[in-house]
């Protein structure tokens, strides 16, 4: 059984490591900030989902547990409230998203527009 309990916390740690990467891999070919928010969500759920997963199969059930447990709750808890504050920070700054029409990337309202005069 104890083998058992080791195969399944090293599957879903590396699960977790491996979303991790693949978080980090988007993170760096997104093109603007709104959609690097996506790969972000992605390290922070599944991620760490699995790894804390994994962790908790090792542990079995101690204190160390329920301290991943609390760990695992405040990071479902807080993790989608500041990816919504980082969006609505972004909006408020007035940077735009990237369009596939727009070249540019995502840039300030008010700059680089032509004068109506």
């Amino acid at each position: 059984m104890e083998m058992v309990l080791d195969i399944l916390s090293w599957f879903f740690l590396l699960a977790g490591s491996a979303f991790c990467l693949i978080g980090a891999l988007g993170l760096l070919r997104m093109p603007d900030v709104y959609t690097r928010l996506h790969p972000v969500s992605v390290i922070e759920t599944l991620g760490m989902g699995g790894i804390i997963l994994g962790l908790l199969l090792q542990a079995g059930f101690t204190l160390v547990a329920a301290k991943l447990i609390i760990i695992a709750a405040l990071i479902l808890l807080t993790a989608p409230v500041a990816t919504h504050a980082l969006a609505q920070a972004a909006l408020h700054a007035g940077i735009l998203p990237k369009l596939d029409h727009d070249k540019t990337g995502g840039h300030i309202a008010g700059e680089d527009e032509p004068s109506n005069s």
